[in-house]
C-alpha cells in the first residue's frame, strides 16, 4: 500500500469517527405542522369546535369528532357533519406537545358508538364545552355538548380525561327549558363557574324564520341559564343575550372582574362595519347573566389567515397568566387534500387588551405559540405526545399502566416520525432509553436530536412481540444527550405492513 492512500484510509477514517452518525434512510416530510410552528396542534387527525380548559397545570382541548367521510370510489367528500358523535381530547403543558387522550364515545342513541355510547339518549355530540369544580371535597369535570341543534347535555368524570358518566340520563337544556323558547339553534354550549362557584351555560344560535333585516340584526337566540350548585341541574329562567347579528359559537370568560360574551357573527342582511359577517365578536357586562354590551370584534374568519373557508369557532382561555384563543381552520384537510370540504383542525393564538379593556384583532397564523416549558425526558411520556410527525396514526392501547383512554402512535412505516419540542437533558445527560413496544414486523427506532437528521444518539432494534398488542419494553444506551434539544424518533425497517405501535419512551440517567 501507498504512503498516500495509507493517509487517505486514516483521514477517513478519522472523518467517519468524527461525523455524527446519521440514517441511511430518509425521513419523510411533515403533513402541514413544520417544526418550529406551534398550529395547528395536530396534524395525523382532525378536530372541531375546540374548547379550552386548564387544569393543575395542563390546557384540556376539546373538540367535534371531525374525521374524512368518503364516497364509494374512496374519494374524500365534503363533511357533512352527521358522524359528529364522540369528542376529541388533547392537551398540554407547554402548549407545543400534546398529548392524544382518544375520544370520548358520547351518543349512545340507535346503536352509535356501536353501543359504547355514554348518553343513550343522544344521537350526536356538537361543540363541547368543559369545567371542573370542587364539589364535597372533590374535584368533578363536568362535559356539555350538543345533541345536534336540539338540546344540551352533560356528562360528568373524576378527571379531565374520564371515565364519563351521564348523570341524568337526559338532556339537560330543551326546547321545554325556562326561557329557551325562541332559540333557533339549541348548541353550541359555554359555560363559566364564577369566583363564588356559581356555575352558568351559555348557548343557542341561528335566525329566526323571517330571516328580515331585523331579525338578522338582533335574532335573541342566544341564552345563559344558572346551573345548580351540582353542575347538572338548572336554576330558575334563562335569560337572553341580545347579541347583535348572533350566528353561533357562544364564548364566555371573565376578565378584570368583566364578563365577555364572545360569539360568531351571521352571514346574512348588510352588516355595518363594527358587526363584520363571520368574525368572532363579543359583549362585555358586569354581571354573569348581563345585560351584555357590544364592544366589538377580535378574530377574523380563518379565510382571511389560511386561505381556506369554513365557520369560525373560538374559546378564549387563560393559562400561565397569558390569554390565548383557540379556534379551528381547515389547514389539514386543505394540505391533504387540496380544499378543506369542511374539516377542520385547532389552532391556538395569544389574546391582548387595551387599556381599555378591549381585545385587540388576533393574528392567526401557522407559527402559533412558543414552547412555554421544558419537557422532562426522565419521566415516562406518552408516544402520543407529539409535538411534529409525520405519516402516523394513533389509536386504542391495550398495555397495563398507561392512562384513562390511553393512546399508541401507530400506522408507522419506514421514514415515518414523531418529535417533541425543547426535551431539558440537563448537565448529567442521558444514558439510557426504553420504550414500550409491540409489533408483529420490527423495525428499528432511531434517536435524534434537533431534527430527524440531526445527531443520532441511540438505536433500538423492534423484533416481533407476537402482536400489535403483545408488548415488550426495550432499552438501548444513549450518548451526547445533554442540554435542551428537540427529540425525533425516526422509524425505520423493510417490512410490510405497520412496523409496530409504541405506548410510552423514557430516558434515564443510568
Amino acid at each position: 500500500m501507498g504512503k498516500k492512500n495509507f493517509f487517505f484510509i486514516i483521514f477517513f477514517v478519522l472523518l467517519m469517527v468524527c461525523v455524527p452518525r446519521m440514517s441511511v434512510y430518509a425521513a419523510n416530510s411533515a403533513l402541514v405542522k413544520i417544526p418550529g410552528n406551534s398550529n395547528p396542534l395536530m396534524d395525523y387527525k382532525l378536530g372541531a369546535d375546540p374548547y379550552a380548559m386548564v387544569y393543575n397545570g395542563r390546557v384540556y382541548i376539546y373538540m367535534s369528532s371531525d374525521e374524512y367521510e368518503y364516497n364509494s370510489d374512496g374519494s374524500i367528500k365534503e363533511n357533512t357533519f352527521s358522524s359528529l358523535n364522540k369528542i376529541k381530547v388533547i392537551s398540554s403543558a407547554d402548549m407545543v406537545n400534546w398529548t392524544d387522550h382518544g375520544s370520548i364515545p358520547v351518543a349512545g342513541s340507535n346503536n352509535v358508538n356501536n353501543g359504547k355510547g355514554i348518553a343513550k339518549w343522544a344521537s350526536l355530540s356538537w361543540a363541547p364545552t368543559a369545567t371542573h369544580k370542587v364539589i364535597n371535597g372533590k374535584d368533578k369535570f363536568f362535559l356539555y355538548f350538543a345533541n345536534g341543534a336540539s338540546g344540551i347535555g352533560v356528562l360528568t368524570a373524576d378527571t379531565p380525561i374520564g371515565p364519563w358518566t351521564d348523570p341524568i340520563g337526559k338532556a339537560l337544556v330543551t326546547s321545554n327549558t325556562s326561557g329557551i323558547a325562541g332559540v333557533t339553534w339549541l348548541f353550541d354550549p359555554a359555560v363559566l363557574v364564577d369566583d363564588d362557584g356559581t356555575g352558568y351555560l351559555y348557548c343557542g344560535g341561528g335566525i329566526p324564520d323571517d330571516k328580515n333585516q331585523t331579525s338578522i340584526a338582533n335574532p335573541k337566540t342566544a341564552r345563559v341559564i344558572k346551573l345548580g350548585a351540582d353542575m347538572i341541574s338548572t336554576v330558575g329562567s334563562a335569560s337572553t343575550i341580545d347579541a347583535p347579528f348572533m350566528f353561533e359559537d357562544s364564548g364566555i370568560h371573565k376578565y378584570n372582574g368583566k364578563y365577555y360574551y364572545s360569539y360568531c357573527i351571521n352571514f346574512s342582511g348588510t352588516h355595518p362595519a363594527d358587526k363584520p359577517a363571520g368574525e368572532i365578536g363579543y359583549m362585555i357586562s358586569d354581571s354573569p347573566m348581563g345585560p351584555f354590551t357590544y364592544a366589538g370584534h377580535f378574530l377574523k374568519g380563518p379565510y382571511a389567515f389560511f386561505g381556506v373557508g369554513g365557520n369560525n369557532h373560538h374559546s378564549v382561555f387563560n393559562f400561565n397568566n397569558q390569554w390565548y384563543v383557540v379556534y379551528h381552520a381547515q389547514t389539514v384537510s386543505k394540505a391533504k387534500i387540496g380544499s378543506g370540504k369542511g374539516y377542520r383542525s385547532p389552532h391556538i393564538n395569544k389574546i391582548e387588551y387595551d387599556t381599555n379593556g378591549k381585545i385587540k384583532e388576533v393574528l392567526g397564523d401557522m407559527k402559533g405559540i412558543s414552547q412555554i416549558a421544558n419537557l422532562n425526558p426522565y419521566n415516562r411520556t406518552e408516544a402520543e405526545t407529539i409535538g411534529w410527525n409525520s405519516g402516523i396514526l394513533t389509536d386504542p392501547c391495550k398495555a397495563t399502566g398507561g392512562p384513562t383512554s390511553n393512546q399508541d402512535v401507530t400506522s408507522i412505516d419506514n421514514g415515518d416520525w414523531i418529535a417533541v419540542g425543547n426535551a431539558d437533558f440537563g448537565t448529567r445527560g442521558a444514558k439510557t432509553f426504553k420504550a414500550n413496544v409491540a409489533s408483529t414486523v420490527g423495525g428499528k427506532i432511531e434517536i435524534h436530536l434537533d431534527s430527524a437528521t440531526g445527531t443520532l444518539i441511540g438505536t433500538v432494534k423492534v423484533n416481533s412481540t407476537g402482536g400489535e398488542q403483545t408488548w415488550k419494553t426495550l432499552e438501548t444506551n444513549v450518548s451526547n444527550a445533554t442540554g435542551v434539544h428537540r427529540v425525533f424518533f425516526v422509524f425505520t425497517g423493510t417490512g410490510k405492513g405497520n412496523l409496530f405501535n409504541i405506548d410510552y419512551w423514557q430516558f434515564s440517567y443510568k
